[in-house]
């Protein structure tokens, strides 16, 4: 099955939606990455923004500081989430999980 021909306009104004949500995305994970931003409102923040509902929860947990690939590990698997999970997907245990991991 064939995908939708697309005019050129509607061609570029999809390219320049896709842009934009990943502008937003790198974004919010500068802010996590600098502190103006906690994994608490970053969570909020998801359920408003379908952009940032996007994002995967590995490169969230990445961004935040003194989180790197090893203890990313842990908390995933502490957690019980897929490395493919996004925000969007994340379910109340799964929050409430990966917010006590975070806070020890």
């Amino acid at each position: 099955m064939q995908p939708p021909s697309l005019s050129s306009e509607q061609r570029s104004a999809a390219s320049a939606k896709a842009v934009a949500n990943r502008r937003r995305r790198a974004e919010v994970k500068a802010h996590l990455r600098s502190g103006h931003l906690s994994w608490h409102d970053l969570i909020a923040l998801a359920h408003v923004d379908e952009v940032v509902a996007a994002l995967r929860v590995q490169e969230a947990l990445l961004c935040l500081p003194g989180v790197g690939p090893q203890r990313l590990h842990r908390f995933m698997k502490q957690a019980n989430i897929s490395p493919t999970r996004r925000l969007r997907g994340l379910g109340p245990h799964q929050i409430a999980s990966l917010n006590e991991v975070l806070a020890r």
